[in-house]
């Protein structure tokens, strides 16, 4: 039986390409191993994103391809692959194929074509014009990781974003049929998940190119019905100025659909967001999260910002800052400034100086660990549910989450005392870090966990903390 070994960066999206492949291969009689030592064919789903998450993704390319053996084929698959194909070849000398990320669906067409001749020079995969294809009959578009699923309602973006590469990545928006996205729920259902998460470049424009008017309000409205049984349905990445008082009212009624609201807002000053082509009206912020508090009790508000964007200011800075105590965002990620070329903000260059850009990034994050903390200590002597997805036996602390924590970029719950894997256990807090929080089960009655499946208990010491 050959085996295949896959390794996957960058964010979530990525994670649920690299399901799919493996979905893939696995129909085809390949074995998925742990170790590439092992394995017949290796696969790097790269990133491309930003500066550094391309060098992360050549740095893991090279590994391999310094290890392989004569035998072993060596695949770049990704965002990476898909705008700069040729230059990984040129870089990483000993990568067999080049497969885009809008055509992963390919990958058994490019292993067979590779393995089948000899390949001093890559086989590139690359379509002149390529298009992110249509969903492939009897392989979910999701990934699933312990008690919890990422599910992909579409990909693409249209969104004018100056700073942003992923539209020459993705290509624009392509929504999925919403009838694929809840025959997959259900599937996730009968699996026993606790959790399914909606990612997309950009959730709340689901359905625009299928003519529907407020689609993801829509998709939510049949996917609480057709998933009775999953207590938690999460909703990543939504658009400034997209978030309409239907999706608002929808989160306050439905418990189901979780109080925690994914904004990337990018900056707060207007004539910053004006240089990032992104949405300036401020008050529509102001008066949207307030609307949104109002109708939903305990919401969690997690965004993103750029510092040393070009012509950011001091005092555009400080705006941002002020902004930080106007909101109080329970959770707050972080980048520098990447400049990428070919993206309408090429044209600014990077004037900014590396060294202001890690001050004002180290400046922001100090000055929300503040509200962090302040946020957390207010669930002090109080009781959450908590999803549990890992235990560490030897000192008797169980590890998970809440509504207010997504996978990967949020907080922890550590909690005392070694609980099922895939239970939702009620705790009450005792200690708030900035970060995380503490807490001891209020009671010793939990729910069932998740059925059983690979790669339930996820390493911890793998998790990407952007949040820091």
């Amino acid at each position: 039986m050959p085996t295949f070994y896959i390794v996957t960066l960058g964010c979530a999206k990525n994670t649920v390409d690299s399901s799919s492949m493996a979905q893939l291969l696995d129909r085809q009689g390949y074995r998925a191993v742990d170790d590439p030592a092992q394995a017949d064919v290796l696969i790097v789903n790269t990133c491309g994103f930003i500066a550094p998450a391309r060098e992360e993704s050549y740095r893991v390319l090279g590994e391999l391809a310094r290890q392989k053996r004569p035998d072993q084929v060596l695949i770049a698959a990704g965002c990476l692959t898909q705008r700069y194909g040729r230059e990984v070849a040129q870089k990483v000398p000993g990568v067999d194929g080049i497969l885009g990320t809008r055509r992963w669906m390919d990958i058994l067409d490019v292993i067979r074509k590779v393995r089948g001749r000899p390949h001093p020079e890559p086989l590139y995969h690359l379509p002149e014009t390529p298009t992110v294809g249509s969903d492939v009959e009897g392989v979910a578009r999701v990934a699933v990781q312990g008690p919890s699923a990422y599910i992909k309602i579409a990909d693409g973006c249209r969104r004018p974003c100056a700073f942003c590469a992923i539209p020459l990545i993705k290509g624009t928006l392509v929504s999925r049929p919403m009838e694929s996205i809840l025959e997959e729920v259900r599937l996730l259902q009968d699996m026993g998940v606790k959790e399914i998460i909606l990612i997309a470049q950009d959730t709340t424009d689901y359905g625009h190119d299928l003519g529907l008017k407020d689609g993801l309000a829509q998709l939510l409205e049949r996917l609480v019905r057709a998933v009775p049984d999953v207590p938690w349905i999460r909703i990543m990445y939504a658009y400034p100025g997209a978030v309409t008082d239907r999706l608002i009212e929808l989160m306050a009624s439905e418990p189901r659909i979780l109080p925690y609201l994914d904004m990337p807002l990018q900056h707060a000053d207007p004539q910053v967001l004006r240089r990032m082509r992104r949405p300036a009206n401020l008050d529509w912020v102001y008066r949207t999260l307030e609307k949104m508090r109002a109708a939903i009790p305990d919401l969690t508000l997690r965004t993103t910002f750029i510092v040393g964007y070009p012509g950011e200011t001091e005092e555009a800075f400080q705006r941002l800052l002020d902004f930080l105590d106007d909101i109080r965002f329970d959770r707050v990620g972080a980048f520098r400034f990447s400049y990428e070329p070919g993206t309408a903000s090429a044209a600014l260059g990077d004037p900014i100086p590396p060294e202001v850009k890690q001050e004002r990034w180290e400046r922001l994050m100090a000055h929300q660990q503040r509200i962090s903390l302040e946020k957390n200590q207010a669930w002090v002597g109080r009781t959450l549910e908590v999803l549990i997805e890992g235990v560490d036996a030897e000192s008797g602390i169980s590890v998970g989450r809440s509504f207010r924590d997504a996978p990967e970029i949020d907080g922890l719950v550590l909690v005392e005392g070694v609980l099922p894997v895939g239970s939702m256990v009620p705790v009450r807090i005792t200690q708030a870090l900035v970060y995380d929080l503490v807490g001891v089960p209020e009671t010793a009655s939990v729910s069932v966990p998740v059925k059983e499946q690979s790669g339930a208990r996820r390493s911890r010491r793998r998790r990407k903390r952007r949040r820091r």
